[in-house]
């Protein structure tokens, strides 16, 4: 349920052409749908301006399936299931077919982004920067979030300090972004950089990218944190989903920010 679906409700309501008890019956789902194992959140569209998503572990195939049933029958927006194994995406797309399934592979396993509905296209441009490629499960989980979203961003891959003159090459295209995503993991700096050179919001996503004293990310995630370029925004380790849900936040609100 979303702020349009309220308003044709209300509408409707003023028209007589639903009853006061119809009119309520509708809002009580507004709440949560309880399902028992789980409390389905339909009021969060109306209260971030972005749906609950379904994060797949920990949860059985048969959860996943009710919770995603759930949203595919009371809302009108995009559903997603993150992080799902071979085995939950093929079980929940038995019972709701239609639904997008991007690979998220690393090292050690190869997951999912299942995505319905996705919303028209957006005019806003968004570049996701890596690193390394061994950055990009990141960068591709979010990449897979912003396009169920409606948004087609732009990935300058291999981009690591270590070669800095890769992200140099680029300048001309990130000065032109409405906001860019950095996957980083070693030491973290490629955020930093960035920042530096750009007046749009910066993302930053540490990663468990690196060696020993990396600390499966930790090192990435204290770096970002403590950047000199102020006003990053850091995302926690290997978290592309947080880094799309943080930039549909921010263009949400640019449209209302700027003067007429």
């Amino acid at each position: 349920m979303n702020k349009q679906t309220v308003l044709d409700l209300a509408n409707q309501l003023s028209k007589q052409e639903i009853t006061p008890d119809e009119f309520f019956r509708h809002l009580q789902l507004i709440p949560f749908d309880d399902l028992d194992f789980a409390k389905v959140d339909h009021h969060r569209l109306l209260r971030q301006g972005l749906p609950e998503a379904v994060y797949a572990p920990g949860k059985t195939s048969e959860q996943c399936t009710l919770i995603v049933g759930s949203l595919l029958e009371k809302s009108s927006s995009p559903v997603l299931l993150t992080r799902a194994t071979r085995e939950q995406t093929d079980e929940v797309l038995r019972h709701h077919p239609g639904g997008k399934a991007t690979p998220i592979q690393n090292s050690r396993q190869t997951l999912y982004l299942v995505s319905w509905r996705q919303n028209p296209k957006q005019d806003h441009k968004v570049i996701i920067i890596t690193a390394g490629t061994s950055d990009q499960p990141a960068a591709d989980e979010c990449g897979a979030v912003l396009q169920a979203y409606g948004l087609e961003p732009a990935y300058l891959r291999d981009c690591g300090v270590a070669g800095i003159h890769r992200l140099f090459s680029h300048l001309d295209e990130l000065f032109d972004a409405d906001i860019v995503v950095v996957a980083a993991g070693m030491e973290g700096a490629l955020p930093s950089v960035v920042g530096g050179l750009v007046a749009v919001p910066v993302i930053a996503v540490p990663t468990s990218t690196g060696y020993g004293s990396g600390f499966e990310g930790i090192t990435a995630l204290l770096a970002m944190t403590s950047s000199c370029a102020a006003g990053i925004t850091v995302m926690g380790i290997d978290n592309g989903f947080g880094a799309a849900y943080a930039t549909m936040r921010i263009l949400q609100g640019i449209p209302y920010n700027k003067a007429d």
